[in-house]
C-alpha cells in the first residue's frame, strides 16, 4: 500500500491506523507529497533501483499537496499502462463536491473525507485497509 500524505501527523497518524488494521500483513509505504509518490511509482530518482512489477495494492491519495497535487498523480497514474490497474483511493480532508467529481472522472477508484474525529479516523483507516488489502480481489494480472 502507498501512503500519499503531506501532513506529517495525518501521514504517521493514518499509517499506525493501517499498520494497527493490516497486523503487519502488508507494507505500508510512505510518500511526503505527489513528486516523491511518482518518483516511487515510476523508479526515478531514489527510486531508480526499484523493481516496477512491485506495484502496491492499493495508493491512498490525498488531494491537497504542495509541488504534485493528488489530480495530477492520479491523472499520471491511470494514464500509465502499467499503473492504472492500480486502485486509488483518495483519502483528503476536502469534502468540495468540484473535488470528488474532479477525482472521479480522472479514474479515482473511492473517495474518503478523513474524519476530524481521532476515533473515526482509526475506524475508517481499518475499513479501508481491510477493503482493499483483504477483501478486495485485486485485478491487475487479468486485466493486462
Amino acid at each position: 500500500m502507498l501512503l500519499v500524505e503531506d501532513s506529517d501527523s495525518d501521514r504517521e497518524l493514518a499509517t499506525m491506523a493501517l499498520l494497527q488494521s493490516n497486523r503487519g500483513r502488508f507494507e505500508v509505504r510512505p510518500a511526503r507529497d505527489g513528486a516523491e509518490a511518482l518518483d516511487l511509482l515510476l523508479c526515478r530518482g531514489a527510486y531508480s533501483d526499484r523493481d516496477p512489477h512491485d506495484l502496491p495494492r492499493v495508493i491512498l491519495l490525498d488531494v491537497n499537496m504542495p509541488l504534485v497535487n493528488g489530480f495530477e498523480v492520479l491523472r499520471e497514474v491511470k494514464a500509465h499502462p502499467e499503473l492504472r490497474q492500480v486502485p486509488v483511493v483518495m483519502l483528503t480532508s476536502s469534502a468540495e463536491r468540484r473535488d470528488l467529481i474532479s477525482s472521479y472522472q480522472l479514474g479515482a477508484n473511492s473517495y474518503v473525507v478523513k474524519p476530524v474525529d481521532i476515533d473515526e479516523f482509526f475506524k475508517t483507516l481499518d475499513r479501508l485497509g481491510t477493503y482493499w488489502l483483504t477483501v478486495n480481489q485485486p485485478g491487475g494480472e487479468l486485466i493486462q
